[in-house]
């Protein structure tokens, strides 16, 4: 950022360059406003990089995969009251960009700022997607960076395909990838205790086998 903050300031038509720029953002929120007040409810929609992005219905091994995780988070984190799990539809509100995460996890500070007939989030600690071919890009590229830039502490990215699970943490302002497997044990350390077999994700046996032994489960 301050790098490219740089070569901006070198630039002989800074104050055009501005102005531009300027010009194009109030555009956007603009924009943005104005998807706030159409979206209906019920819908999975994203407001990203001044577009409005709709999703179309996801595969089943999409769905799977989610549920699996949510359950097991939610059964978790309710059981120790460590705050609150939300999946799919919940809309997070970041600097530019509104996201709809798979699963996301907020501590109990950020938890106590939420209440029930709230339709926008704050930028969660812990943020789960389950990729797919109409999402993968998204979710390895600008979510990535906007999920790292603004406080995501934990970064799942879970592949319903090769089975396998990427956790990616945040250290110094930048992910670090913690794991990449489809095997073993995951352990997070936003959503503190937390884990979980990866395979608990994949497999309905291993899935009903982690929720036995979690607390609430």
């Amino acid at each position: 950022m301050t790098g490219l903050l740089e070569q901006v300031m070198e630039l002989p038509t800074l104050p055009e360059f501005v102005a531009e720029l300027d010009a194009r953002l109030a555009t956007e929120r603009a924009r943005r406003m104005q998807f706030y007040d159409q979206i209906p409810d019920g819908g999975k929609w994203e407001f990203i990089n001044g577009e409005v992005i709709t999703h179309s219905p996801d595969m089943v091994r999409h769905l799977v995969v989610r549920g699996r995780l949510e359950r097991l988070l939610s059964a978790f984190v309710d059981a120790r009251q460590l705050g609150v799990v939300l999946a799919e539809k919940a809309l997070c509100v970041f600097p530019r960009n509104d996201f709809m995460p798979d699963v996301i996890f907020f501590g109990p500070e950020k938890a106590a700022m939420i209440g029930p007939r709230q339709l926008r989030l704050p930028v969660p600690d812990f943020a789960c997607e389950v990729l797919s071919e109409s999402t993968a890009r998204r979710d390895r590229g600008v979510k990535f960076r906007d999920y790292e830039a603004h406080g995501v502490a934990e970064y799942w990215v879970a592949d319903p395909e090769a089975e396998t699970l990427e956790q990616f943490l945040l250290q110094d302002g930048a992910y670090r990838l913690a794991l990449k497997s489809g095997s073993g044990q995951v352990r997070s350390p936003v959503v503190a205790g937390f884990e979980i077999p990866i395979r608990a994700l994949f497999d309905p046996a291993e899935n009903l086998a982690a929720l036995r032994t979690l607390p609430g489960g």
